[in-house]
């Protein structure tokens, strides 16, 4: 008797393809990684229940603004020497299995400097101390602070959810959430205490 496979779930959220894969099979970083090498032009996240996330490139304002953000914070990094910064391309495997790839991310040299050359080359296998995620107007809210939770649930210590539709950035720490309304800027805190985002271009 043929053996018949599994066809994976589709559906389509605000911006983004999920694909729902057999058995909630987690695929590894070698099939991940080959994957966007073929597709260039996407960009792949996956679920802790192992769902695949299909996003198609951002929009010219939104790409500029992400390289803001990316810019104003790697300068602060190379001033302040404790850690890296890793732009929207980078994937990291977190603690709960998901794959995500926030759009401005900080790890400290502490925790890079524990991972061997084949996870570095990979999908680092930890949690930013620091992520930020920059809305667009096609993003779900109630996703996006979905993820920022699961963030700091897998050991952020914190967080920035910009959208710039609303002009707010949602603060998130270990402590709660807190919503900053219009503001020209909004500073670190703990291990990024020193670092200013300056907000006034991006509304």
């Amino acid at each position: 008797m043929a053996t018949v496979l599994e066809k994976p779930e589709t559906k389509v959220l605000q911006g983004a393809l999920v694909i729902h894969l057999p058995k909630n099979r987690v695929w590894d970083d070698d099939t991940l990684l080959a994957l966007s090498a073929e597709n260039p032009e996407l960009r792949f996240e996956q679920t802790a229940r192992g769902d695949l996330i299909v996003m198609a490139p951002a929009g010219t304002e939104t790409g500029d603004r992400d390289s803001e953000i990316n810019m104003q914070l790697r300068l602060w990094s190379k001033q302040n020497g404790l850690g890296k910064v890793f732009s929207s391309s980078t994937g990291f495997r977190l603690p709960n299995g998901a794959l995500r790839s926030p759009d401005a991310s900080w790890v400290s040299f502490e925790n890079l400097s524990a991972l061997t050359s084949e996870e570095y080359q990979k999908f680092a296998p930890l949690c930013p101390e620091f992520v930020i995620e920059l809305m667009s107007a096609s993003d779900s809210l109630k996703d996006a602070k979905e993820k920022m939770l699961e963030y700091v649930a897998n050991g952020a210590e914190l967080g920035w959810l910009i959208d710039p539709g609303e002009k707010c950035v949602y603060v998130y720490t270990a402590g709660g959430v807190e919503t900053l309304e219009n503001p020209e800027s909004v500073a670190g805190v703990g291990r990024l205490e020193g670092f200013v985002l300056d907000l006034k271009n991006m509304w």
